[in-house]
């Protein structure tokens, strides 16, 4: 199973390209034979999923029955998404579109989630933080019994 790891702090030039770290790169190609990761939208950030995560991602919502969750999900998540190939430096474009989503200026925070990585904005990615910090503190008996 593929492992990202770690929280980055990254810069995004004028052109919108942010570097992605080395290490996720390496995995890219070593587990998925990749040089590119679809991007799309979540929670207020961005979310970046190796080709064939992202391939059974869509086969799924693709799948479910016609009604307001399949049009949710093509719409919110489907829909915006956007191959992202990495040039010879190691940075993904990433469209001005998901940029203007994820409030993407000058400065990212790049957090692998296992199976993908996510993209915030660093206040954002404060956010998301603290309410992730508030639900595990609301589950404590959970986190220990996970060996928190």
């Amino acid at each position: 199973m593929m492992n990202f790891s770690g929280k980055h702090n990254v810069s995004i030039d004028l052109k919108g390209r942010i570097s992605v770290p080395a290490a996720f790169r390496e995995k890219l190609r070593e587990s998925y034979q990749s040089e590119s990761v679809f991007v799309t939208t979540f929670d207020g950030g961005l979310v970046a999923y190796p080709p064939s995560r992202w391939h059974e991602i869509y086969a799924k919502v693709e799948a479910l029955p016609a009604g307001p969750l399949k049009e949710a999900s093509w719409r919110a998540r489907i829909s915006p998404a956007q191959e992202c190939l990495f040039n010879k430096q190691g940075r993904i474009q990433i469209p001005q579109s998901l940029r203007d989503y994820a409030d993407l200026q000058k400065d990212a925070v790049v957090v692998g989630m296992s199976g993908k990585f996510e993209i915030w904005s660093q206040q954002a990615y404060t956010k998301a933080h603290q309410d992730s910090e508030a639900l595990l503190k609301e589950n404590a008996q959970a986190q220990a019994d996970l060996g928190f």
